[in-house]
């Protein structure tokens, strides 16, 4: 998006709600991809681009106005582990951004001429280790070894110009802390977003403690929760919108729960659009889904929120 045209998320954040995509590796999976790897979507960088492109906009067209890009599993470390350079690493982290770029002006070839934005993924350090530890969070690493894990990429990923970064699914307050010091002098802004287990994170900290965290971090132009069920999104908006004073962001999974060891969902989905106003009523701003989200939700959702797909 071309901030000097169009206003940017933060201030249309200010000015009313947007709207969130969905899960990017359901639609991929949906489009007949295999994830079954450690890198997840991120191998699709390397390897399909366009299906990632792809993926996004079906979001687009559906109604979402933020894309979150496919780096969210994208990391040095991870790449290394497949024999991807350094190098090579920082080019398919700007890729990741270059890629949402690209859907969203076929999105606009396509008619929708609403500002889209685009939202540069920093998943957290268990995303790495793809052992199902981000929804745990307590890695023994202190917050100076975090931010030296995320800065680098973050520097990256800041480089190729997003309208924002999503520091997103942080199940502990001490890796926040990491995220939102590094997050610091990049030029970008950001949004947080814990991931949870009723009033904690998923570590054990009392919501009210980590979003504080955030309260006074000028870059830091959204807080909230993603990657949960969604039966705990409003006691976390309030939370957030009470504690910070910012602009909240929920993006909850569809309510199934993943199985790491077999890497696959299983359960029911409990995401209904008829709880979306109901976060929009308590603080929510920017409203999306996570994992198992699929496009036809997102549609809803912005129906649900009144406003046009196009």
């Amino acid at each position: 998006m071309n901030s000097s045209i169009s206003p940017s998320l933060a201030d249309a954040l200010a000015a009313g709600t947007v709207v969130l995509d969905g899960g990017m590796s359901n639609q991929l999976e949906s489009a007949g991809h295999d994830l079954s790897d450690e890198l997840w979507s991120a191998r699709l960088l390397a390897e399909q681009p366009e299906a990632i492109t792809e993926a996004h906009l079906a979001y687009f067209l559906a109604g979402a106005d933020v894309a979150i890009t496919a780096s969210y599993q994208a990391t040095f470390e991870g790449f290394a582990r497949r024999g991807i350079g350094h190098d090579e690493a920082a080019r398919l982290l700007a890729l990741s951004v270059d890629l949402a770029r690209t859907a969203a002006r076929r999105a606009g070839n396509a008619g929708v001429g609403r500002p889209l934005w685009v939202a540069a993924s920093v998943g957290p350090y268990g995303a790495m280790l793809a052992d199902g530890s981000e929804y745990r969070g307590r890695y023994g690493l202190s917050v100076d070894e975090l931010e030296r894990f995320h800065r680098p990429r973050m520097e990256v990923l800041a480089a190729a110009g997003p309208d924002a970064l999503a520091l997103e699914t942080v199940p502990d307050a001490d890796e926040a802390a990491a995220l939102l010091r590094a997050v610091r002098g990049l030029g970008v802004p950001a949004w947080l977003t814990y991931t949870v287990d009723g009033m904690h994170t998923r570590a054990g900290q009392p919501l009210e403690e980590a979003f504080a965290l955030a309260a006074d971090v000028d870059e830091v132009i959204a807080v909230g929760v993603n990657c949960c069920v969604p039966q705990d999104v409003e006691r976390a908006v309030e939370i957030a919108a009470r504690v910070t004073g910012k602009p909240v962001v929920v993006y909850p999974n569809s309510g199934e729960a993943w199985d790491a060891d077999a890497r696959a969902w299983t359960g029911q989905s409990r995401f209904g659009t008829e709880q979306v106003k109901t976060w929009r009523d308590a603080g929510a701003r920017l409203i999306g889904g996570c994992c198992r989200v699929g496009p036809e939700a997102i549609a809803s959702v912005r129906q649900a929120l009144g406003g046009p797909a196009v």
